[in-house]
């Protein structure tokens, strides 16, 4: 089965609000919402894809030294097997904007549960809320 790698960041405001993103329609799992980032691509560091991610995707700057490791996702979808770190951010520049047509929202560490969100992700939401 195929390993797919994939960059994501828990971006965390002053208020401890978490924002998520809602995949477009026309995109797999449309409607979902989940932590921005995307595909590492070949010879890109996980940390250089998130950067490159939240610039395209959200039209924001971050540094390596502002992306904290914080847990993992490892999940078998019917066609790849995901693994996904999730890193944690608290600085950034700029103001979070939808570039692709997606919804944003930010959310509580405790509303996290109300919004659908992929399998691989719904993990992630404990470890989150207890780390917030």
């Amino acid at each position: 089965m195929k390993v797919v790698l994939v960059s994501a960041v828990a971006l965390i405001d002053p208020d401890g609000r978490v924002l998520l993103a809602q995949r477009p329609e026309g995109k797999p799992m449309a409607g979902l919402w989940e932590f921005p980032g995307g595909k590492v691509e070949a010879g890109e560091t996980p940390e250089a894809a998130l950067i490159r991610e939240l610039h395209e995707e959200l039209g924001i700057d971050t540094w390596k030294s502002c992306l904290a490791p914080l847990t993992f996702a490892s999940h078998a979808y019917d066609d790849f097997h995901l693994l996904m770190p999730l890193f944690a951010c608290r600085r950034w520049q700029g103001t979070p904007r939808p570039r692709e047509g997606q919804r944003l929202a930010w959310v509580r560490a405790t509303d996290l549960r109300n919004y659908p969100m992929p399998p691989a992700d719904v993990p992630l939401i404990p470890i989150l809320r207890d780390w917030l």
